[in-house]
C-alpha cells in the first residue's frame, strides 16, 4: 500500500464524492448513504436540505442519497467540510471529518430520525473560547482497508498538523460501548487512548477525549 493523506479542499471535491459514492459503503453498511455533512447542520437545515428534498428526488434510499448529496455539494464547494483524504496509488480510501471546534453544530454518534437539542450537545457542554481546539467527528475507511492502521494515519495527520496551526487541544467524541462495533464511525475509545488522548467528560453515551498539544 502507498498511502498518502491530504487535507481536504474544494479542489478535492471528485475525490471525495468518488469515495462515498462507489468505496465507503460497499459492503452494505447501514450508514449508506451518508456524506459526512450533517454535523455542520442544525436540525432546520437538516429538515430542509435533506427531509424535504427526498421526495422532489424521487424518493426512496435513491431521494434520500440525492438530498444528502446535493447538500454536501454545497458544503464542499463553500469549505465547510474539512477534514483529511487517505489514497492509496491515487484512490481515496479512507476520510476523517477534522474541523475547528466552534465549526460544529454537533459531534457524536446520533441518529437523524432523533436528532438532538443543539444546546445540549457536547460541542456546548465543553465550550471554551479562550482555547483553540480541533475536533475529530468522524473516521469512514473503504471495508478491504479496515484495520490496517488508515485510522491511526489520519488521526495523527490531524493531530499534527493541528499543533502545527497553533491549536491548543485535539477533541474527540467516541461512543460508550458494552461490545466491539466494526463500523465505529466516531473511532473506538482504544484508538484515541494509544494516540495520548485522556477523558475529560461523558454526555449520555458520548465519552468527550482531548489530547494537549502544547
Amino acid at each position: 500500500m502507498n498511502l498518502i493523506i491530504k487535507r481536504m479542499s474544494p479542489e478535492l471535491a471528485e475525490d471525495y464524492f468518488d469515495f462515498f459514492d462507489n468505496r465507503a459503503f460497499s459492503d452494505d453498511s447501514p450508514y449508506y448513504p451518508c456524506y459526512c455533512n450533517a454535523f455542520q447542520m442544525t436540525e432546520k437545515q437538516i429538515r430542509t436540505e435533506f427531509f424535504e428534498q427526498v421526495e422532489k428526488n424521487g424518493g426512496g434510499v435513491e431521494g434520500w442519497r440525492i438530498s444528502i448529496r446535493k447538500s454536501a455539494e454545497r458544503m464542499v464547494v463553500e469549505n465547510v467540510i474539512q477534514g483529511y483524504l487517505a489514497y492509496d496509488n491515487q484512490i481515496v480510501i479512507g476520510w476523517c471529518n477534522a474541523n475547528d471546534k466552534k465549526n460544529y453544530v454537533r459531534v457524536g454518534e446520533f441518529n437523524l430520525d432523533d436528532i438532538p437539542d443543539e444546546t445540549e450537545n457536547p460541542v456546548s457542554i465543553l465550550k471554551d473560547d479562550a482555547q483553540k481546539i480541533k475536533s475529530i467527528v468522524c473516521f469512514e475507511i473503504a471495508p478491504s482497508y479496515r484495520g490496517k492502521g488508515i485510522a491511526t494515519a489520519l488521526l495523527n495527520r490531524v493531530c499534527s498538523d493541528a499543533a502545527a496551526d497553533g491549536y491548543d487541544k485535539v477533541e474527540v467524541y467516541p461512543a460508550i460501548r458494552d461490545t466491539y462495533e466494526p463500523l465505529d464511525f466516531t473511532g473506538p475509545i482504544h484508538l484515541y487512548e494509544k494516540a495520548g488522548f485522556v477523558r475529560i467528560a461523558e454526555q449520555g453515551k458520548i465519552l468527550i477525549m482531548q489530547k494537549d498539544l502544547k
